[in-house]
């Protein structure tokens, strides 16, 4: 926790520093992943515990939405989006956790939603979160596209994911700002491609 030892200009700088060394290519790829499945109508899944969770919940809600232009909110022609946050069904997240264990609660969802040629964004500041993994396992197996998002090392998840947006530091809460602040950069990324496209 970096800002233990740093007033705030000192952690402020160091956030910005880290935000300078984001490969862009890996953002830019996570926007491609996700316009491919708006093209394809493809379903997407988010999923992520604690803060990656809130960061899954909040990214589901600004592609849903704000990828539209507000003249278009009640156009029915309008092509949208497609996108769920896997980490927002409390009712069935307890069942699962509950009767068979924490680490099913994101993979079961997905064997009663997802189909090939989906995504699924998988977002772990530590790339080690069991349930996660075992969801990306699940979609690697049933041709489901996997994203992932971690920090530190990377963990288990940087290699079994398809794709990777990493954020290498050991600090939990900066890699979480670190992605939410790349996820809002998606977003208006994908404002512009599905927002303000001729309609479809």
């Amino acid at each position: 926790m970096l800002g233990v030892k740093f007033n705030p200009t000192q952690f402020l700088d160091r956030v910005g520093e880290e935000l300078r060394k984001v490969d862009p290519a890996q953002v830019q790829a996570l926007a491609d992943a996700i316009y491919a499945r708006y093209e394809s109508r493809g379903l997407v899944f988010v999923i992520g515990n604690g803060g990656s969770g809130s960061n899954a919940s909040h990214f589901c809600e600004d592609l849903g939405k704000c990828t539209l232009r507000r003249e278009d909110f009640d156009n029915d022609q309008k092509k949208r989006l497609r996108i769920l946050s896997l980490t927002d069904n409390t009712p069935y997240i307890l069942a699962w956790a509950n009767d068979e264990g924490f680490d099913r609660v994101f993979a079961e969802q997905l064997k009663n939603l997802a189909m090939p040629g989906d995504l699924l964004i998988a977002i772990s500041g530590s790339g080690n979160s069991p349930n996660i993994l075992r969801a990306v396992e699940w979609a690697n197996r049933n041709s489901i596209g996997t994203f992932g998002c971690t920090g530190f090392s990377g963990g288990k998840l940087k290699g079994m994911a398809q794709q990777c947006f990493h954020v290498a530091l050991d600090d939990m809460g900066i890699v979480e700002s670190i992605h939410l602040t790349a996820f809002h950069w998606v977003v208006d990324n994908l404002h512009r491609r599905i927002g303000l496209e001729a309609d479809k």
